[in-house]
């Protein structure tokens, strides 16, 4: 990818990332509050069990990314996976798969607007939330319309404070586990290990709801594969990135949640109303721990509503490129940046944001239930693209510098687990409605992309026809 003539707007973005950008974006740039709070809920619904859950979206994650980085070492491409699904399965597959993505997106703009509000409005209670809510997206917006680098450059430095929190986290935890915090209330591995119900307390079929939960903390990890393309060498930067993934993941996410579950019982009522990092850090005795956890949650909300924008920033521009977007959503300012894009999708978060405050809250329920499973239906795509774009790349008997692991049975499992893991969800009365709406909304888009695919060959058609 080429970088915009200065001066000049265009369609190409620019090259901005730096090495240490994409490398910090890679480790922790989509790191949510959903690690630091919302994990508490996945515990308190499966118990010491839910490492499992955790570990297997882990898992999930570390194959996708795999098949994922296969496809995109060999055509770096800002689209991504929605153009993958677009050139191996179909122009409807790519510009579903893509809007689907979006729209994800644009509803975590609300999501981590509204969680930095709350923060703030803890510390200065005469401003309303929703005054912070819009006044951070209107600041992170701006910051996504200066440069693709002044983007990277706040993102390195958000997700630099993430890491050093959580490898924090990690050794208090590690201390009080082996009796070197004097003052903590924790016992050892006792939590973990049997007590309050046995680790599995609510059964198999709850590690499988929880999965929704963790899955929604993990949607982002292939977000790298986006941002290398606006960077110098995006095939390296790819490749490494993708071999990170597996300690990125058993650091940042298992042994976090290791600490947790051995730290608090999974049935403290408190956990899931205070947050997981908070609850532990009070089980250790740990001093201003509310204050110390909202200070890393505002960094962290920040941070991902950041990456939020960007990326359906990103997913839009590459819609728009391929004709299934507006056009104007397709093209790049001077500086590289499609700033169309970028304000069109903050737009329509301010207007979730808006319906969230104002609106029954019936309303924003059921937008959050359409995105509840779009992880999977992207991860199913990939899966599918993969199996596709490598029987092409072998069959013209091109180099593939960057394999899948024991294709394709790797690739034949990731879709067994996610049609199964859709299937219980749907028989789960707790679920039901994420599912079934996130497919509502996925056929939706799906017969949309039909018409727009036969109306893009009937185009193609008759250029040729006048052509000759």
């Amino acid at each position: 990818m080429t970088m915009t003539t200065s001066g000049t707007a265009g369609d190409q973005l620019a090259q901005g990332f730096k090495p240490r950008h994409v490398t910090m974006l890679s480790i922790a740039g989509v790191i949510g509050a959903g690690l630091f709070v919302g994990s508490g809920h996945a515990i308190a619904a499966a118990g010491p069990s839910a490492i499992v859950a955790y570990a297997l979206a882990g898992a999930l994650v570390v194959l996708v990314m795999r098949m994922l980085g296969e496809m995109a070492v060999a055509s770096p491409d800002t689209g991504s996976f929605s153009t993958y699904a677009d050139r191996a399965i179909g122009r409807w597959a790519g510009f579903t798969i893509g809007w689907l993505y979006w729209w994800f997106w644009v509803l975590v703009i609300p999501i981590e607007a509204i969680a930095a509000g709350v923060v703030l409005n803890n510390w200065f209670p005469l401003v309303e939330p929703w005054c912070f809510a819009l006044t951070m997206t209107v600041l992170l917006t701006a910051t996504n319309l200066f440069s693709v680098a002044k983007y990277g450059e706040f993102e390195f430095w958000f997700a630099m404070i993430k890491v050093i929190a959580i490898v924090g986290f990690i050794a208090l935890g590690a201390f009080a586990l082996v009796g070197a915090l004097p003052t903590s209330q924790v016992n050892g591995l006792a939590h973990l290990m049997g007590v309050h119900g046995g680790f599995m307390p609510n059964g198999w079929t709850a590690i499988i709801g929880a999965l929704l939960t963790t899955m929604f903390s993990f949607l982002g990890t292939e977000a790298v594969t986006i941002a290398a393309s606006e960077s110098a060498d995006p095939a390296r930067n790819i490749a490494k990135a993708t071999r990170s993934v597996i300690w990125r993941i058993s650091v940042f996410y298992l042994l976090s949640i290791f600490v947790i579950i051995s730290v608090v019982p999974w049935n403290d009522p408190l956990l899931p109303v205070q947050g997981s990092y908070q609850r532990a850090l009070e089980m250790m005795n740990i001093p201003h721990a509310k204050l110390m956890v909202d200070m890393v949650v505002l960094v962290a909300v920040a941070s991902c509503l950041n990456s939020s924008i960007y990326i359906a920033s990103r997913m839009l521009f590459s819609l728009g490129k391929r004709g299934d977007a507006p056009s104007s959503v397709g093209r790049t300012s001077a500086a590289g940046v499609p700033c169309a894009a970028v304000v069109g999708s903050t737009l329509i978060g301010m207007v979730a944001t808006i319906v969230n405050y104002f609106a029954p809250s019936e309303v924003f329920a059921f937008l959050l239930a359409s995105s509840g499973s779009i992880a999977l239906l992207v991860y199913l795509a990939i899966a599918f693209s993969q199996l596709r774009m490598r029987a092409v790349l072998e069959k013209q008997n091109q180099t593939i510098a960057f394999k899948m692991w024991l294709y394709p049975w790797l690739t034949y499992g990731v879709i067994g687990f996610i049609v199964f893991a859709l299937g219980v969800m749907f028989v789960m009365p707790q679920h039901r409605l994420e599912v079934t709406v996130t497919i509502g909304l996925a056929l939706v888009i799906l017969l949309i992309g039909k018409i727009n695919s036969r109306r893009h060959a009937q185009v193609a058609i008759a250029q040729m026809t006048r052509v000759t």
